[in-house]
């Protein structure tokens, strides 16, 4: 089944607007891209062929400030899909209180298709084909099929363009770059601080079970860190498949594996399960942390866990979602699980201005402070409210965003 993940945004926006009683104009405003972006990029690949890809960003809402974060890079990348990622990005920073608004963008390609200097030249198109750009305007970060060297290229190419420094333009770069350290583990660390935050109100004991679909960036600090607390992983998938051990999976030998193979499945002492069977395992604690709309009505009824953290954007459908609460499982959402990478790259965009670079200490301690600060509001408004956690992160960045607009006289 096909998920629209713009409709379910907007699903989320409608729901909330109606309990926190946000006013019909903004709620207008919200509904669609303040700014959409569609543009090509031819490239001459190293065989001398003529490609033409498709490339898209997307400013949704910069009632807060600037747009900034993710662009993907993915061959399935379509218009619906950035402009939801721009608007959880909006409310992921207003509910994180970060003074920023939402911001995506990406093109259609497989980067694994690409030799390394195809993928040099199209990174660098991208950022000269942009149409607005800069530290004060849009500021692209990462997401699937970038990394720090695609954006130490775009800071490259943007600095050639504008004829001077400007390491605040865009994020996610490494520190040699003018980044930021932990640029990488933030979401991951992030959502950690959050799981911990989770299970001390909903009763969940140290040692409980974990399962995570995603061994990315997020999945794996995600685990590593519950690891070190005496958690146990019984379930981990990644795009080529899962493993899953009831009694828990070794983590350091898993990493082991993983770097010398590249993906999870194979690995000793674990039974072969499919990517989305690592939602179904028996767990406490399920983190869904590669892509969207992966808990549907179709499986959501076979859900075991008790905890679910979204570490990924838009995991679970609107329908799913209301399944599931009536089971009783408790679901902290993405705009709150997985913050910690827009926080960090607020950090970095702070530390590119003002040329002061903090240390990991520094940054892992304004973290999580900050993304604690961002669980306790949000716990709160969901206790005065009876409301989910989702509807009460929602609430609050919604009423943040309406006050900005009303002050800017928007609305």
């Amino acid at each position: 089944m096909s998920v629209n993940p713009f409709e379910t945004s907007l699903t989320t926006l409608h729901e909330a607007a109606e309990l926190a009683g946000v006013e019909p104009n903004v709620v207008k405003l919200l509904e669609q891209p303040k700014r959409i972006f569609e543009f090509t990029i031819p490239l001459k690949m190293d065989d001398g062929r003529l490609e033409i890809f498709t490339a898209y960003r997307v400013h949704y809402c910069d009632a807060l400030g600037q747009t900034k974060d993710g662009t993907r890079f993915v061959p399935n990348l379509d218009i619906d899909t950035v402009k939801a990622l721009g608007f959880w990005m909006t409310i992921k920073h207003a509910v994180a209180g970060i003074p920023a608004g939402g911001g995506k963008g990406g093109i259609r390609v497989d980067p694994s298709k690409l030799s390394e200097n195809e993928l040099e030249r199209l990174t660098r198109a991208y950022i000269r084909k942009l149409p607005m750009k800069g530290v004060w305007v849009d500021i692209p970060g990462a997401d699937i099929g970038t990394s720090a060297k695609t954006q130490a290229w775009m800071l490259d190419e943007l600095e050639e363009l504008q004829g001077f420094h400007s390491p605040a333009a865009i994020n996610d770069k490494p520190a040699e770059a003018n980044g930021t350290v932990l640029s990488r583990e933030a979401t991951g660390m992030g959502a950690y601080f959050v799981t911990k935050e989770a299970v001390n109100e909903f009763g969940v004991p140290i040692g409980a079970r974990v399962a995570i679909q995603g061994f990315g960036n997020v999945g794996r600090v995600a685990a590593r860190l519950l690891y070190d607390d005496g958690y146990k992983i019984v379930a981990v998938g990644d795009i080529y498949g899962g493993i899953q051990n009831m009694e828990g999976i070794n983590l350091s030998e898993l990493e082991d594996y993983v770097d010398q193979n590249g993906k999870v499945t194979g690995f000793p002492g674990t039974n072969a399960i499919s990517t989305a069977d690592v939602l179904e395992v028996e767990c406490d604690i399920l983190m869904p942390a590669a892509v969207q709309s992966v808990i549907t009505e179709q499986n959501a009824y076979r859900i075991k866990a008790k905890l679910i953290m979204e570490c990924a954007n838009g995991p679970i459908i609107p329908e799913a979602e209301k399944l599931l609460e009536k089971r009783g499982v408790a679901i902290i959402p993405d705009v709150l699980t997985n913050c910690g990478g827009a926080i960090v790259c607020s950090f970095e965009r702070t530390q590119g201005l003002t040329d002061t670079y903090w240390d990991e200490e520094t940054v892992s301690l304004k973290l999580k402070e900050r993304i604690v600060k961002a669980y306790k509001e949000t716990s709160e408004t969901a206790g005065r409210s009876e409301v989910s956690f989702r509807d009460a992160a929602w609430m609050n960045a919604l009423m943040k965003i309406q006050k900005a607009m009303k002050v800017r006289g928007w609305v």
